[in-house]
Formats: C-alpha cells, sequence, structure tokens
C-alpha cells in the first residue's frame, strides 16, 4: 500500500467516527506533513484521495474541509422492497430518446458525456489508417466470441485489477446494453424473478418488460446505497433467478457501494446460488487514485457476469462492449448469432491497436480529470441558485447529478416544459417504475462551460423556481 493510501486511511478513519465534524478545517498540507512524518507530496495525494471520495473538500485560499456525511448526501429510501410483476416502460422510454434526438437540443438529458471530451485524435488516425487496409473488414475472425486480440487485452486488464481472466471468458458485443440484454437473456426464462435496485437505468426495466420476467426491487439505503438487509430479506423470500446491480458510479444517482458491502453481496450469492449480471459500464470514470473493485474481483462461484463498454469513454461511435461470460461464453455466442451477429471488425482492429498502447490511458486521465471539474462547477452553479429548494447529490465519480425537486414539482412535468426550450433532462419516471418518488431529474454535467450552458442551467433553474412558487 502506499503511504499516501496509508495516511488517506487513517484520516477516513478519524472522519468516519465523528472525531472532526462537518466544515471542520483540516490541518494544512505542512502541518498535516509534519503531524505524520509523510511528505508534502505524500500529503497532497492523500487530501485529494479523500476529496475524489466526496470526504473532505478544498476552498481556494482556505485549505481543506470536512465535507457533509454520507447520509446527507443520499436520497432517503421511503418505499420497501416492492414487487412489479407487470413493466410497462418501452413506450415512455421510446418516446423520450425520440424528443432528445434533434442536434438543437441542450443534452442535459444524454446518457453520454460530451462528445467533444471522447474520441481522441490518435485513436481516430488510427482508425483512419485502419480503414485503409482491406483486412481489417475481414468479419469472420471479428464473429463471436470477437476479436481475439481485444478479448487478450481486456483480460489483460482484469487480471491487473486481479481477476484471473482468460481471452476465452470474453464475449465482444455491440455495445454495453447488448452485453447485459444477451446477458439477461442466457439466465433466464419467461416467468422467473429478478432483483433490480429501485432506481435504476432505464435498460433494465426494458429488457425485463421484453423477457416477461417479474421484477422485485430494493430501495436505496440512505447511507450505503445498497440495502444489504433488504436485499437478505428478498432472496431469503422469493426465487431469486438473477440480480441485475450497477454499484460503481450507479446510473441515475452516482454512488459507489463499498468494498466491504461487494463481498457481502457476493456471499449471500453463493450461498443461495443466485446470478449476478454487473452493470459495470462507467468503471473507468472514477474520480482520485484508486479504482473501485467490481464484483467479479469478489466472485469465488463464476455466478458473475461483468458487463462493461468503451462507449461511455471513447464516444457512442466506438459502441463496443464485452461480457465476462465464463461458463456461459457459447450460449451468450448462440443468441448473438440470432440477433446483433457481431461488433464492427474495423472499430474492434482499431480498438485492439488504442487499447494496447499507452494513450489510451492517457486519455482516460485526461477524461476523468476534465469530467471531475465539469462536475463540481455544475454542483457549485446549481447548489448556488437552487440549494434552497432541491437537494442536488453529486458523488465522486462519473458525470450524473441527481436532483431532487420540491415534493409537488413533476419531474415528467418540468421535462415537457422545458423540451419546448430545446433543453433536455432526464425525468426519474425512466428509472423507477413506481408512482411514488418522481419528483428526482438526472443532469448530465460533463460539458465544457460555456455560455449556451450557463444560459440552459438558468432556464433550468428558472422553471424550476415558477413551479416553487406556485406551491
Amino acid at each position: 500500500m502506499y503511504k499516501s493510501e496509508q495516511l488517506a486511511q487513517h484520516l477516513k478513519r478519524l472522519i468516519e467516527n465523528g472525531s472532526w465534524s462537518a466544515h471542520t478545517k483540516l490541518p494544512s498540507l505542512r502541518e498535516q506533513a509534519e503531524i505524520s512524518g509523510f511528505s508534502l507530496m505524500t500529503v497532497m495525494n492523500a487530501y485529494q484521495d479523500l476529496e475524489a471520495q466526496g470526504l473532505i473538500y478544498s476552498k481556494e485560499k482556505s485549505g481543506y474541509f470536512i465535507a457533509e456525511h454520507l447520509k446527507a448526501q443520499m436520497p432517503h429510501s421511503t418505499t420497501i422492497v416492492s414487487l412489479n410483476p407487470k413493466i410497462e416502460i418501452n413506450s415512455l422510454v421510446f418516446k423520450y430518446l425520440k424528443s432528445i434526438q434533434s442536434k438543437d437540443i441542450l443534452p442535459f438529458g444524454s446518457a453520454f458525456p460530451d462528445h467533444h471530451l471522447l474520441t481522441p485524435t490518435k485513436l481516430l488516425q488510427m482508425v483512419s489508417q485502419k480503414a485503409r487496409d482491406q483486412k481489417s473488414y475481414d468479419q469472420t475472425t471479428n464473429l463471436p466470441p470477437g476479436n481475439l486480440a481485444l478479448r487478450k487485452i481486456i483480460a489483460q486488464r482484469y487480471a491487473m485489477q486481479g481477476i484471473s481472466t482468460d481471452a476465452d471468458d470474453i464475449v465482444i458485443t455491440s455495445g454495453g446494453l447488448d452485453a447485459l440484454n444477451l446477458s439477461l437473456q442466457a439466465l433466464t426464462q419467461p416467468g422467473d424473478y429478478i432483483l433490480l435496485q429501485q432506481t435504476t437505468f432505464y435498460g433494465a426495466w426494458q429488457a425485463a418488460e421484453r423477457l416477461g420476467l417479474k421484477v422485485i426491487t430494493l430501495p436505496e439505503h440512505p447511507t450505503f446505497g445498497f440495502d444489504l438487509q433488504a436485499f437478505e430479506q428478498v432472496i431469503q423470500h422469493y426465487p431469486i433467478k438473477v440480480c441485475w446491480f450497477m454499484l460503481n458510479a450507479q446510473n441515475p444517482i452516482g454512488f459507489t457501494v463499498s468494498d466491504d458491502i461487494k463481498y457481502k453481496i457476493a456471499k449471500r450469492l453463493h450461498e443461495h446460488q443466485i446470478h449476478l449480471i454487473e452493470d459495470d459500464v462507467y468503471e473507468e470514470l472514477f474520480y482520485g487514485m484508486n479504482k473501485p473493485l467490481s464484483m467479479k474481483y469478489f466472485d469465488r462461484s463464476n455466478l458473475v457476469l461483468h458487463c462493461s463498454s468503451f462507449s461511455k469513454t471513447l464516444g457512442a461511435g466506438f459502441r463496443v462492449g464485452w461480457v465476462y461470460a465464463g461458463k456461459y461464453s457459447e450460449k451468450i455466442q448462440h443468441l448473438q448469432l440470432m440477433s446483433t451477429i457481431s461488433a464492427n471488425a474495423l472499430i474492434q482492429n482499431a480498438l485492439v491497436e488504442f487499447v494496447s498502447s499507452h494513450h489510451y490511458e492517457k486519455h482516460l486521465r485526461q477524461l476523468r480529470r476534465r469530467l471531475e471539474k465539469n462536475k463540481k462547477r455544475f454542483t457549485q452553479y446549481l447548489k448556488q441558485h437552487l440549494g434552497q429548494c432541491c437537494e442536488i447529490y453529486s458523488f465522486p465519480s462519473g458525470y450524473f447529478l441527481w436532483i431532487r425537486l420540491p415534493l409537488h414539482i413533476d419531474s415528467l412535468e418540468l421535462y415537457q416544459q422545458l423540451i419546448t426550450q430545446n433543453i433536455g433532462i432526464a425525468p426519474s419516471p425512466l428509472f423507477n417504475v413506481s408512482d411514488s418518488n418522481q419528483h428526482y431529474i438526472r443532469l448530465n454535467c460533463s460539458f465544457e462551460w460555456n455560455p449556451s450552458i450557463q444560459t440552459g442551467l438558468d432556464t433550468l433553474i428558472h422553471y424550476i423556481l415558477n413551479l416553487q412558487s406556485q406551491s
């Protein structure tokens, strides 16, 4: 363990046990170096790590301060575990996605980062070079399970995280959603029970509706994000076949579940022999130095199918995903050959060259820094103007903000009003099928600040305050 990690863990324990109250000023970098005996650089790295975790915050020319406890950052759970035997969300999602397609719409509702931050020049050069080589279009070597060289590179990246992997465990797909859908189809039959987080990516709801599955939902825990007690109750009382969870930079809320809770989830899955489809498409968009562990890391029974994608780091044009399928690899390939067949051969070949070079890691570091900077500015601006009537939930990863509106404001109505002004937002009915808790919106804050962005935010603020004044 690095010295900065040791110091960060020590300070984290002091924060979590209440030794320091919220907004208490920490010792300066120089003072902390004298107290701890570590170098200034080590102390600075530790403070930056704690800031990335949301435990402390910095003020220009003033130093570092203790942040509000995480409990104050999470929406309170107001709904118990619920059974959703009939899901009807596809029509709403279809209409919503059609409504935000126009290039004139300010894309605060988009699921993708700002395209200006993606598709690095070096990658485009590699694509251009590959495009002139006829062998790059050879589809036979890129059919399921996908390009062997790309699968080997992905397997190596798993190994770097301490996850033993072979290229044969990996199936390349046409994006992360394709990986998730194929995995769910491989593991379930119509009428099976599956377990979802109560507020989750709408693709999970769509897949459940399409496959005729019965859905049980877990409420979010107000402190830890994942309600372990509710999870244990559900798997004891319902014949859950599959869980579909997003535990790193969860979409739409944004929290990351601790390693301790992930370990306990894996233990319960093993005890009850329940499979987990892990949606981890935001795995690379963490802040700070330490990448969060995936559930696959804790899987000792081959019950976790880990799904991810390049589309959130390289853009929608590079919609290539994968699933760590293990023993289900062949079944997923059979399903794939009956649907999407395979991912684009040219893109797979270009990714082999780009991801295996130092350019990919350099791009990821730059992307994380810019997303963190942009998210912080959005958060500060919205808290300044809406802090009296809304709660802004901001977590140290990804590029989404989850905003709790006043109780009487319906997020779908707000979305419909804003779309007439060419502003897109993502209302909570896309992520939660219950009739309650529909006063939240998800906001994409990956965009570089400019007059157009500020004008769009000012319009959003105006509409919220106007609806608030009508109560």
